[in-house]
């Protein structure tokens, strides 16, 4: 039977376990060029030394103006490029396989002098309003994403992933919540995001899986829930994603429907869900720190592969020991393996 420490392949990515890590902002552009520094290059070799099969670099911006914040990733330059090849390269010498995030965070961009947005709508009454893009700039922005794809190419990286959740730009146009726009991008909620789809698909080599993160529900008052997300996910797959990775969330303030819930695993169903409607392969995340936890996931076949964030964040060798706790297999670097005297 498949368990955590199983190999998994789709297409022409082959991984020597389930063991994902999630891409996870970590603000820490310097001089806010958007170019990875020394801190992003420990911080990823040492989870690939630490036993993941799949990195994926945090979320990476088409531009300037996408950001979070003026400290994050981005893919806009080639100028960009290199310091991302030195670690994926550093991270392929160990084992694992990288990814990178591609994204826009829309009316989320902090930073930004005017974020833009499908509509002009703030996302709290703190936030800056956007600026609703025009149907000629949605054009531009789907160049700019197949461009940041382009790059990430170059760099070496094994597979992609767009962000399509956490209320950023892709998601802002998927959800009526966010998207009351009157144009063709108004009228069809998905045709930005299928668009963007089909720009990445057509700079990644044939055999690399392209991978969409999306909310599988909404926490605000008259937000979607895991059937529109069925459903939208239905014509995401139909447009080229290979695999979803399934979260929830993050569309704006969600006191007034409800919080999302804090114990372990709340999100596996929604993989789950979507694994089953959509026969596809899905990334389950959400609190599933624990090894036995995270196995019974793959062995239950909820879902292909697992994301573990936080607890990565606390121990850059989860991998290893989460296979020394559930006694399988896996190599331990010769330098640990006093670490590890069980084994």
């Amino acid at each position: 039977m498949d368990h955590l420490f199983s190999p998994y392949e789709i297409k022409g990515l082959q991984l020597k376990n389930r063991v994902v890590m999630p891409p996870m902002c970590q603000y820490s552009v310097t001089n806010k060029d958007g170019v990875a520094t020394d801190w992003h290059y420990v911080h990823y070799v040492s989870r690939a030394i630490g036993g993941a099969s799949l990195i994926i670099i945090e979320m990476t911006d088409v531009e300037p103006d996408g950001r979070i914040s003026d400290y994050d990733l981005g893919l806009w330059s080639d100028d960009q490029i290199p310091a991302l090849k030195r670690i994926i390269d550093a991270c392929h010498e160990y084992g694992a396989k990288v990814g990178i995030q591609i994204a826009h965070a829309g009316r989320k961009a902090v930073d930004a002098a005017e974020p833009v947005a499908p509509s002009a709508i703030p996302f709290d009454e703190k936030s800056k309003t956007p600026r609703s893009l025009s149907t000629d700039e949605v054009k531009d922005m789907v160049e700019k994403f197949r461009l940041a794809a382009q790059r990430a190419v170059k760099a070496g990286v094994d597979v992609i992933e767009l962000h399509g959740a956490h209320g950023y730009l892709i998601h802002q146009f998927t959800s009526a919540y966010t998207n009351k726009r009157t144009d063709e991008y108004g009228q069809e909620l998905t045709k930005f995001g299928k668009e963007v789809i089909q720009a990445t698909k057509s700079q990644m080599p044939e055999d690399m899986p392209l991978i969409m993160r999306i909310s599988g529900r909404e926490y605000v008052e008259g937000g979607y829930g895991i059937n529109e997300a069925i459903e939208f996910g239905r014509e995401f797959q139909k447009a080229g994603v290979d695999m979803f990775h399934v979260s929830a969330g993050g569309e704006g303030p969600i006191a007034a429907a409800g919080r999302p819930g804090t114990h372990v695993a709340y999100q596996v169903p929604l993989a789950r869900a979507i694994k089953e409607a959509l026969n596809i392969p899905v990334i389950a995340v959400g609190r599933l720190d624990e090894p036995e936890l995270a196995n019974s996931v793959v062995g239950n076949e909820d879902a292909d592969l697992v994301a573990v964030g936080r607890a990565m964040l606390r121990n850059p060798y989860w991998a290893l020991e989460a296979a020394t706790v559930l006694h399988k297999e896996i190599d331990i670097p010769t330098q640990y393996e006093r670490g590890f005297p069980s084994r």
